[in-house]
């Protein structure tokens, strides 16, 4: 069933995702690898390989940014090599990341790695604020470079309290971001409204935010929508997301202009295992397409804390 704003598509069929099985989850390899494997985003380097970026924590819950390598068909995977140090850690005490960093979405751009990013400043009345940063630098590169010691999308009238996880799309000569707002705190992490925002820009870099929802709350125990995806089709776009219910699981939304969109959260086609790492919930879902196959990555029970695996749809592209 599909609802909401969206103009009129043909109805598709309910995505048959097949899991294909964890990926990675930390054992301690290094200081900043603790624990976690959050937000992993797909950048395919070849037919064959995969650079899959997350966000893993250190003892004092600060995340980085990582990546591994990986062989990727439908039939499964192999992982290849990891990285020995950060792409991007904390920023300097008082920065608006100072308390974190984690991967929001990745894509090539006149030859280099852009990276959009979250920045994690803990509060006192509040348990944190985050901020929209930007990073670049050579897809090889081992560490990349913060385009601004300040956030690109800071807080403003219509993002007054806190901003979540960008998702960016070069559309012609015009860029796309749908990022996470948060509407209102309340007296326990169940108790806020985040919703799914658009922005638009000439370049990347400047963003104008008139304030549009994209994909707002509608159940009755949905308080957070997050982390969306989005990928551009031939006839519509797609957009998947988390939904907190209160546990997480996945959402998924389709649109004819990438500007109204109809939910569609019944035929998104992953749900938790009977059993092991993802038995519980799925989330942070990030989709892509890779050597004739659709992709998903996705993390598991724990925010992350599981490591993250991946999926293929089946009868994509056939």
């Amino acid at each position: 069933m599909c609802a909401g704003n969206g103009s009129p598509l043909s109805r598709m069929a309910a995505q048959r995702w097949r899991k294909l099985g964890r990926v990675f989850c930390p054992e301690g390899q290094y200081p900043w690898m603790t624990s976690h494997a959050s937000y992993p985003v797909g950048l395919p380097l070849d037919d064959r390989v995969v650079r899959v970026f997350f966000s893993p924590r250190d003892a004092a819950n600060r995340s980085s940014m990582a990546w591994l390598d990986m062989v990727l068909a439908p039939t499964g995977f192999t992982v290849r090599r990891l990285c020995e140090r950060p792409l991007l850690g904390p920023g300097e005490r008082g920065a608006f990341d100072d308390s974190g960093v984690t991967v929001g979405c990745v894509l090539r751009h006149r030859g280099e790695l852009r990276v959009y990013y979250l920045g994690w400043s803990l509060g006192v009345t509040v348990p944190f604020r985050n901020f929209i940063g930007l990073a670049s630098g050579a897809l090889g590169a081992d560490a990349l470079e913060r385009v601004s010691p300040a956030p690109i999308l800071d807080r403003c009238a219509v993002d007054p309290l806190s901003l979540s996880y960008p998702w960016v799309v070069a559309d012609g000569q015009r860029w796309r971001m749908w990022y996470g707002s948060h509407l209102r705190w309340g007296d326990s992490a169940d108790d806020m409204v985040h919703v799914i925002k658009q922005a638009y820009s000439p370049d990347g870099l400047r963003w104008e935010r008139p304030g549009t929802v994209a994909i707002g709350v509608e159940e009755e125990h949905e308080f957070a929508v997050s982390r969306p995806s989005v990928l551009r089709d031939s006839d519509r776009w797609r957009m998947w997301y988390s939904r907190r219910v209160p546990s997480y699981t996945l959402g998924y939304a389709e649109s004819a202009d990438g500007e109204r969109w109809a939910r569609c959260d019944s035929d998104c086609g992953l749900r938790p295992s009977e059993a092991g790492w993802d038995s519980e919930t799925v989330e942070y879902a990030s989709v892509f397409d890779h050597g004739g196959g659709r992709f998903m990555l996705y993390n598991g029970n724990g925010f992350g804390r599981s490591g993250f695996g991946v999926a293929v749809l089946d009868g994509w592209g056939s």
